[in-house]
């Protein structure tokens, strides 16, 4: 059983690795302006204006971002110190180098590490952020529930996990969503098919003693405190 646990296991890992390697410096060049832009607005009936509240809502001035995208969020919002301290985590050196360049001011520290496997990073948070990172990893999203498993030992009492993720299920897809969502998949730069509100909420309750979701388009913003 243990081996076939750790077979699985390496697959996933596998998947994640292939996904996160379709984040080229190429797609990063128009992905605020594609996925913050456009997508948003018109596919995911979701605009950043409000990921960019629930950022500003959530964050703290001793952040972890995971799958940091291009950074724009960490670029956009208010902290409430002018000398936050930001790490950043991500299998993919692109995103990094591109998102610790744009907040350079904050001079964040940067390190490359699979969510889905046990972590070792240096230091503790008060807030984690996930920002449409849930939706790109592979599995089910129940199977999901291991990221905030290793991401706990890092968070401080009374910290916060938030993040905003796409849902493949539960949600209203207009015909542009159910598209890019198909393509995506197809692409394993997302791995949301079968990812629904019902398990999503499960694995909040497994890990957090008070958690929320809000559903906004085919997004879901959840908050998690231990």
């Amino acid at each position: 059983m243990q081996n076939t646990y750790s077979s699985a296991q390496d697959t996933i890992s596998h998947d994640a690795a292939a996904g996160a390697a379709g984040y080229t410096k190429q797609l990063l060049a128009i992905y605020d302006f594609y996925v913050l832009g456009f997508a948003n607005t018109f596919a995911w009936k979701c605009p950043t204006r409000l990921n960019l509240d629930f950022y500003n809502q959530h964050i703290s001035n001793k952040h972890l971002d995971v799958g940091v995208g291009t950074g724009y969020f960490l670029d956009k919002c208010q902290f409430t110190s002018s000398h936050p301290i930001i790490s950043l985590l991500d299998l993919n050196p692109n995103t990094l180098e591109v998102t610790a360049k744009r907040i350079r001011r904050y001079n964040p520290t940067t390190c490359i590490g699979n969510v889905l496997e046990p972590l070792q990073l240096e230091s503790t948070f008060d807030s984690i952020g996930l920002n449409y990172l849930l939706h790109c990893l592979p599995g089910t999203m129940l199977s999901k529930s291991i990221v905030f498993e290793n991401l706990k030992p890092f968070l401080n009492d009374g910290g916060v996990v938030f993040g905003a993720t796409i849902l493949g299920q539960s949600v209203e897809h207009n015909f542009l969503a159910r598209k890019m969502t198909s393509v995506l998949n197809s692409k394993g730069i997302f791995g949301n098919t079968k990812d629904n509100l019902e398990d999503l909420q499960t694995i909040l309750k497994e890990n957090f003693r008070d958690r929320s979701i809000q559903i906004i388009g085919s997004v879901a913003f959840f908050v998690g405190r231990i």
